[in-house]
C-alpha cells in the first residue's frame, strides 16, 4: 500500500530564515512559520490558537528563501513532516519535528505585495531544487490567506 506523507501550511514567517551550507555546499534555510485558529466559543467569546512549525529549506529554494523572506513575511508551504531524534551532550534523548521543503513535491511561495513584511514581489517563487521555480498551478491572492 502507498503512503503519503504531506505537509501544506500558509502562515508568516516568525524569524528571518538563517542559512547554513552543507558540506557538498548546498545551501540550508532554517526558519518558523506561525498559523493561526480563530472561532467563537460557545459564551461568544472570541479566541486564537496560534500553532508554531519550524522550516527547513534545501538547495536553491533555501537560497530564494534566505533573499527574499523576513520575519512577518506570509507564506505557502507544501512540504513533509519530518521527525529527528538525538542524544545530547547530558545523555538525554532530544526530538524535533520539522517541515521539511525539499524534492520534487515541495513548494515554497511568497504572498503578499512588496511592502509586506520585507523584500520581494508578490509573485517571487521558490520551488525545489529538482524542479527549478515552483508551480504555477497555485497563484494565491487576499482570499486564500486565512488572517
Amino acid at each position: 500500500m502507498a503512503s503519503v506523507n504531506k505537509v501544506i501550511l500558509i502562515g508568516n514567517l516568525g524569524r528571518d530564515p538563517e542559512i547554513r551550507y552543507t558540506q557538498g555546499g548546498e545551501p540550508i534555510a532554517n526558519f518558523s512559520v506561525a498559523t493561526s485558529e480563530r472561532w467563537t466559543d460557545k459564551s461568544g467569546q472570541k479566541q486564537e490558537r496560534t500553532a508554531w512549525h519550524r522550516v527547513e529549506v534545501f538547495g536553491k529554494t533555501a537560497q530564494i528563501a534566505k533573499d527574499y523572506l523576513s520575519k512577518g513575511r506570509p507564506v505557502y508551504l507544501e512540504g513533509s513532516i519530518y521527525y529527528d531524534e538525538w542524544t545530547d551532550k547530558d545523555g538525554n534523548k532530544r526530538n524535533s519535528t520539522k517541515i521539511r521543503i525539499s524534492g520534487p513535491n515541495s513548494k515554497l511561495v511568497l504572498l503578499g505585495s512588496r511592502g509586506e513584511g520585507g523584500a520581494g514581489g508578490g509573485g517571487s517563487r521558490g520551488g525545489s531544487p529538482d524542479e527549478g521555480p515552483a508551480g504555477e498551478d497555485f497563484v494565491p491572492g487576499d482570499e486564500d490567506v486565512p488572517f
